[in-house]
């Protein structure tokens, strides 16, 4: 599900769980176990995926064949695992080796530095298509990572853009040929665990600390309205059609 690798205090988790690395409650909790407790003892940690996924956002098949009962556990898990990664203390590097798409460009986001490889993927936020509202968390890493003036266009037009077009849109901060991703990303990795850890904490804590009250202060609320949109009659019926759509587009009917 998440394969672990370390070299000179460089912890590298790998996401290996099904041909998308679909976040579903089972690759939450073991991100948010990884990222609560072994991977605070790193010295940096560099996240990436396999073969030509990061991840593709939430398993909504599985969220719309669960019902509201699985989406009530899926959905507080999604926010403690993307706020886990935003305030992680210590630097995380996104290796962004294919489609990040929604979930999978969130996670992206709230890394410390983002690359992503040369190459046919793409990353974007489509959940207006989807039909459900961001958590706040989600939202907020949005509004800190990507520049003000690209942020409304990223989320209404629900594009999911190549690596160039990321680049120029900020989404993130280097491409790098497919090849040297991992190569790359551990040596940004080395070079921000040269920071003396509590610099980097309190440097870290300080940039994200307008963002992280407003996490604080608005989720409860929000959040829960979300929910109600989320385990609606209305909203599961609009996730099956938008399936039903974007299977037909693969198979080209």
């Amino acid at each position: 599900m998440i394969e672990r690798s370390q070299y000179d205090g460089i912890l590298t988790l790998r996401l290996a769980h099904g041909k998308v690395n679909a976040l579903d409650v089972e690759l939450l909790e073991a991100l948010a176990s990884e990222f609560e407790g072994p991977a605070r003892e790193a010295r940096a940690v560099v996240l990436t995926g396999t073969g030509s996924i990061f991840s593709a956002g939430l398993d909504l098949f599985r969220a719309t064949k669960e019902g509201a009962d699985y989406v009530r556990r899926l959905l507080p898990l999604l926010s403690r695992v993307f706020r886990t990664l935003f305030e992680f203390p210590r630097p995380v590097v996104a290796a962004v080796n294919g489609h990040a798409i929604a979930g999978g460009c969130v996670m992206t986001l709230a890394c410390d530095v983002r690359l992503m490889a040369e190459g046919r993927g793409t990353i974007g936020i489509p959940e207006l298509l989807v039909g459900v509202p961001f958590p706040v968390v989600a939202m907020e890493i949005v509004r800190f990572a990507v520049p003000k003036n690209k942020i409304q266009s990223l989320i209404y037009l629900c594009r999911n853009v190549p690596p160039a077009e990321a680049l120029a849109a900020g989404l993130v901060d280097e491409v790098v040929p497919a090849e040297e991703l991992e190569s790359r990303a551990m040596d940004v990795a080395q070079g921000l665990a040269a920071v003396p850890a509590e610099t980097y904490r309190l440097t870290k804590l300080a940039l994200r600390a307008e963002a992280m009250e407003r996490i604080e202060r608005t989720s409860e609320a929000n959040d829960r309205i979300a929910m109600e949109v989320w385990t609606s009659d209305a909203t599961r019926e609009h996730i099956k059609n938008f399936l039903r759509q974007t299977i037909r587009r693969r198979e080209g009917r």
